[in-house]
């Protein structure tokens, strides 16, 4: 993980909570100017926690989106603007306030933009610039916007009505998400990937970004009753229409692959058996009473690499677009990852919280949940301690993950973990657990010894 930051963020006390007593908390500033912070619980029989220098950041109550975006991901604007790529995850138990921070929940009032939106604003108005120095309508810088969430190992795509889609490890060591395959005429068959809205104004941004929303999964959680049950991935990208139009030809181009793959290898399986019999012994021996007719196969086989060839040239199109802008900010992203909230706590300290009643679904759901963050978890603790192994194939989120925490050769990764809390005192053992949560990827990202 390059440059991994914690922050924390507590919430206001909800409505509910007002008459309610404060976690008594404390923060320690350390030379490396990293921070540590201790919760002391109003229960008896409770023990006090304190964390090790883990923190980079801590935000209070009064504090608003603005103030938050500002703090942490305008800082990494500029690294996007050079085509790097900058990771945020938000992180809490359920209505702690992780989507309205990522999210927003005022989408008019530029203070309480979601991290996401404030973020395509800004971009919005770098972008404007540069592009009144291009005339080419190809070339106008803009943003793509792929929204979707992952729920029961499974993928929906927010922005192409929730389409199911699949998670899988390609041939090149890559996670691709992937909706249902089409059989088009002449035995095409394509498999989109998510969906890619163009956005050239930030106006049409907000709007798709209100329709992707407006398809969250919700339902009750322990805590909450308007939880959001999934881990939404909201991804901006700096494009041009010459980028994404070149991405579509890519996929064309291995639609028409395939029947002429499909072809080959069945008029190499047809001349293969045509050329052998079976003995009465149960062997298979050459045929005497035919040749296979080699040629056929190699035509065959030929047409494949031709059709290979178109694939391997769409996409060396794509590299080169990439690389031959005159613009450094395309392909720049900003990721965001609204993760579901944690369910795996009870805090028996405060039995008299009312819990919304769930169904069996629901249940399950929360277990799923809780069997992500935890494969979350092992990939954060086996990247601490410099494992060769590191479990990314445990679970479809962290496989969606793992190119945001590695990053790769040519683009740097940034990323940073908020902490969402809350401060009543009701909540003590969600918080402490978020807060632990935190403390084991703040360590990860940061040097021990000098935290100590």
């Amino acid at each position: 993980m390059n440059q991994f930051r914690v922050i924390t963020r507590w919430r206001p006390l909800a409505s509910s909570d007002v008459h309610q007593t404060e976690i008594n908390r404390n923060c320690e500033e350390h030379p490396n100017s990293r921070i540590s912070m201790s919760l002391v619980p109003s229960a008896p029989n409770t023990r006090p926690w304190k964390s090790e220098a883990a923190f980079t950041q801590v935000f209070e109550a009064r504090d608003n989106n603005k103030t938050v975006f500002d703090a942490v991901v305008a800082p990494t604007l500029p690294e996007v603007l050079k085509g790097h790529c900058s990771n945020f995850f938000a992180y809490g138990h359920s209505g702690s306030g992780k989507s309205h921070t990522i999210m927003g929940y005022d989408f008019n009032n530029p203070h309480e933009f979601g991290m996401c939106l404030a973020a395509g604003h800004h971009l919005f108005e770098k972008l404007e610039a540069l592009n009144e120095a291009d005339s080419d309508a190809a070339l106008q810088l803009g943003i793509g916007l792929r929204m979707y969430e992952l729920r029961n190992k499974t993928a929906f795509d927010l922005l192409n009505g929730r389409c199911n889609c699949h998670v899988r490890e390609g041939y090149d060591g890559q996670t691709h998400i992937r909706g249902e395959t089409e059989v088009l005429e002449n035995g095409k068959v394509r498999v989109r990937p998510i969906v890619t809205k163009a956005c050239w104004s930030f106006d049409e941004l907000r709007r798709e970004l209100l329709t992707g929303l407006a398809l969250r999964a919700t339902g009750s959680s322990t805590i909450h009753d308007q939880s959001s049950r999934t881990h939404a991935v909201l991804e901006l990208e700096i494009v041009t229409r010459a980028l994404l139009d070149a991405r579509d030809a890519v996929i064309e181009r291995q639609s028409e692959l395939v029947p002429v793959a499909k072809r080959a290898t069945d008029i190499y399986l047809e001349e293969n058996l045509k050329g052998v019999v079976q003995t009465p012994d149960g062997e298979y021996i050459p045929s005497p009473d035919y040749q296979i007719d080699q040629a056929r196969i190699d035509a065959a086989e030929a047409q494949k690499a031709e059709f290979e060839t178109f694939v391997k040239e769409a996409e060396h199109h794509v590299e080169e677009i990439m690389t031959s802008s005159q613009h450094r900010c395309l392909g720049g992203k900003l990721v965001f990852v609204d993760l579901a909230g944690s369910e795996y706590y009870h805090d028996k300290a405060a039995p008299s919280i009312p819990r919304p009643k769930q169904t069996a679904q629901e249940q399950q759901e929360g277990r799923q949940i809780n069997t992500d963050l935890l494969s979350l978890k092992e990939v954060i603790r086996a990247k601490a301690h410099k494992q060769t192994r590191i479990p990314f194939r445990s679970s479809p989120l962290t496989m969606v993950l793992r190119a945001h925490f590695m990053g790769s050769r040519t683009v740097k990764s940034h990323s940073a973990m908020i902490l969402t809390v809350s401060p009543s005192a009701e909540q003590f053992a969600a918080t402490m657990n978020t807060l632990k949560y935190g403390n084991l990827i703040g360590v990860a990202g940061s040097d021990k010894k000098a935290a100590r």
